[in-house]
């Protein structure tokens, strides 16, 4: 009797852990997963019913079976039912509006997901989801109204738009160019209207036009031009010849100052290389990258920029100026700013009230300020000996913020003043000239308010 009942505990014990180990696999294994299949889908979905919808789902255990329906209330039609014998752990498919079966023009409708598994969890069923998105139909596109322009841009030059887009889905406006860069555009006064600044880059030889682009969450997309005069301008073209001394003395001192960790190897045409080529751009790409930003304040304004009292312009904006050792071209560059002399280390005055936004060292630029005023638009203050202002600073019409020097890429005393419009570099020229600011900037926003007051005596001034 006693042994009976060891053999019994025995059994019992083999049992036991037996129970104990198929749970401990079963719990850990993958194949009995208890995690339901994910599915990436809002709930609430903006669709235009043209273009096809994009559905992606995900699982570890892989997907067995997916049924997709769509539904307005009334009726139900199935988009998409397959099943999967294998073990696909991610599906993305396009499901589109059907164009037969399906009669309703309802601007609501709901799509329904349902997804299992490979599981053998729950009894071998599988893990499932059950899922519902809302779709909103949105079929129309956005309207684009040009309020307001400058009548022309020049080449290197700037231009201002001012206009309304309507849509109750509205996603983002902008304007797009043909050579790339997209300028932002921010609220102007009133709800719908926007105002943005337009730049030909000087070394764009053809600019063939901005338009304004508006896409709403449905992905409909508008698209406007800008009725702008194209204005081309001739910029000075010259060949610079590069001799040993020059090569040997200042370009190696430069170097060692500017860039010794990149050029201590290199030969001095090749640190000259290197400084004008790919120092420059990295110095450009910072520039872009600080004078990025964008507001508008209803009160913007701006006066003409003087930063150098009793200066002389010792090289203009828009230079272009093409390098050669021996008679052969080894490199080129653009002078995108106006160098403006006078005497050394000579004060440097802020014409308006800004933001210091960049205080510090800029490869070719050497000591460098930028300030922003609003509306995208920034000064470049380059090769200074000193900077008076930190990053972060407010500055004052009339506050000296720097003193001119030779730092960085230069070989004499003077300061590198530049106009930066959304990280483009423009024509200071322009901002020093207090009618062309007038006619192309200030009577533009000044008429186009107008025109929005006249339109609704609401809006407040």
């Amino acid at each position: 009797m006693a042994r009976r009942n060891s053999n019994s505990k025995r059994k019992l014990l083999i049992t036991s852990l037996f129970i104990i180990i198929l749970m401990a696999f079963i719990y850990n294994s993958k194949i009995f997963e208890r995690e339901p299949p994910q599915i990436l889908s809002d709930e609430v979905i903006y669709w235009n019913l043209k273009k096809p919808l994009n559905i992606k789902i995900s699982d570890i255990s892989g997907i067995k079976r997916v049924l997709i329906q769509l539904g307005d209330g009334e009726n139900n039609i199935t988009l998409f039912n397959e099943k999967h014998n294998t073990d696909e752990k991610e599906l993305e498919f396009n499901v589109t509006f059907p164009k037969k079966g399906f009669y309703s023009k309802q601007n609501k409708y709901i799509l329904s997901y349902e997804v299992v598994d490979h599981s053998f969890w729950n009894f071998f069923m599988g893990n499932k989801i059950i899922k519902e998105s809302v779709i909103v139909a949105d079929r129309q596109d956005p309207l684009i109204h040009v309020v307001s322009n400058s009548y022309k841009i020049t080449k290197g030059g700037a231009g201002v738009v001012i206009f309304k887009t309507e849509d109750a889905n509205l996603n983002e406006t902008y304007i797009r160019t043909a050579f790339g860069k997209t300028f932002k555009a921010v609220p102007f006064v009133k709800e719908g209207y926007y105002i943005s600044l337009v730049a030909w880059p000087r070394e764009q030889k053809n600019f063939v036009g901005a338009e304004i682009v508006a896409t709403d969450l449905a992905g409909n997309t508008a698209v406007e031009r800008i009725k702008y005069y194209f204005q081309d301008k001739n910029y000075k073209s010259s060949k610079i010849q590069l001799g040993n001394a020059f090569l040997d003395g200042s370009i190696a001192s430069l170097a060692r100052d500017i860039a010794d960790d990149e050029t201590q190897n290199m030969n001095s045409l090749e640190k000259f290389m290197f400084i004008n080529n790919s120092l420059r751009k990295e110095s450009l790409q910072a520039v872009e990258r600080v004078s990025d930003n964008l507001d508008y304040a209803q009160y913007f304004t701006l006066k003409p920029f003087y930063p150098l009292k009793n200066s002389a312009v010792v090289a203009s904006y828009g230079d272009f100026r093409i390098y050669e050792y021996n008679k052969e071209k080894v490199s080129e560059s653009y002078h995108l700013g106006l160098d403006l002399a006078s005497t050394a280390e000579a004060e440097i005055v802020s014409s308006n009230r800004g933001k210091v936004v960049f205080a510090g060292e800029n490869g070719i630029y050497g000591k460098m300020l930028v300030i922003y005023y609003g509306l995208g638009i920034h000064s470049l203050y380059a090769h200074c000996s000193k900077l008076l202002v930190q990053e972060g600073d407010e500055v004052m019409a009339g506050q000296m913020i720097a003193k001119t020097g030779k730092t960085g890429f230069a070989f004499g005393d003077h300061l590198h003043f530049g106009i930066v419009v959304q990280g483009v570099e423009v024509r200071p020229e322009e901002w020093m000239d207090e009618k062309w600011m007038d006619d192309n900037l200030f009577e533009v926003i000044s008429g186009a308010k107008d025109l929005i007051k006249s339109e609704d005596n609401s809006v407040k001034w």
